[in-house]
């Protein structure tokens, strides 16, 4: 009589190997089935990219199932956490991510297409505060709200010598919170659009104006593996035309 046990080990293995199909690389196969997998994280970026509904959306989803579907490519949805994806993006685990180039540690590895929008990093300030924001010196002996592990290249050297205190938090509705409700923070730093829109949906757009002068700007890309050189090219082109032609305008009004 068989041992039970060795009778369900197949079994066991091929339900394994089941579960983790969805996971393997796709490095070769996925240009040739025109099948092109989009990291949107598992928490998206809002208005860039939005998860928190029955299907993603935002101005980077928008964008990409557009121009992909044009170039003949079926849009597949991947959520890989941030500090992963750079390493399963290289082991073909996904096709493309978005991505600013300052933002990336290695991005020789990579290959990023044009700017598809550009990131603004500006000061949201409450409107019951005289505070202006013209140069990093109007900046000294303040508290900023900050996202962590972001670097602000421009102030750095400020926070280091301790002449602007960063207070970080991990969720950029949490920066707003914060700087409403607490005196010691006089400003959040964060992107233009994104600000927008958190105060938006938390109904605070009269608690809040936002500085004229950025302290950066980059352009947010798809950043992809450097065998996909073709699509880059293709997405381009079309990026290109979609600008042109006010598509991309009237996607960006979408989310203002």
């Amino acid at each position: 009589m068989k041992n039970r046990r060795s009778c369900r080990l197949p079994l066991v293995l091929s339900a394994l190997l089941l579960a983790l199909a969805p996971l393997a690389p796709h490095t070769a196969s996925a240009q040739e089935q025109k099948v092109f997998h989009f990291n949107i994280s598992p928490n998206g970026y809002p208005p860039y990219l939005i998860v928190d509904q029955d299907a993603p959306s935002g101005i980077m989803w928008d964008v990409v199932s557009l121009i992909a579907h044009r170039l003949g490519y079926s849009v597949a949805a991947e959520k890989i956490p941030r500090k992963r994806v750079d390493q399963m993006l290289l082991d073909g685990y996904v096709d493309g991510t978005p991505r600013a180039r300052e933002w990336t540690d290695h991005p020789e590895k990579f290959l990023f297409t044009d700017p598809i929008v550009n990131i603004e990093e500006v000061f949201f300030i409450p409107e019951r505060s005289r505070f202006t924001y013209e140069t990093p010196e109007d900046l000294l002996s303040k508290t900023i709200v900050t996202h962590l592990g972001y670097l602000y290249p421009e102030l750095e050297p400020y926070f280091t010598e301790g002449k602007i205190r960063r207070f970080d938090v991990s969720r950029d509705r949490d920066m707003f919170t914060f700087v409403l409700h607490g005196d010691r923070f006089d400003a959040a730093v964060a992107d233009r659009l994104v600000g927008r829109w958190i105060l938006r949906n938390e109904g605070l757009q009269k608690e809040f104006r936002s500085s004229g002068k950025s302290i950066s700007e980059y352009g947010f890309r798809l950043m992809l593996r450097r065998d996909w050189q073709t699509f880059a090219i293709q997405f381009n082109a079309e990026l290109a035309r979609i600008k042109q032609n006010g598509e991309l305008d009237a996607i960006l009004a979408n989310y203002r």
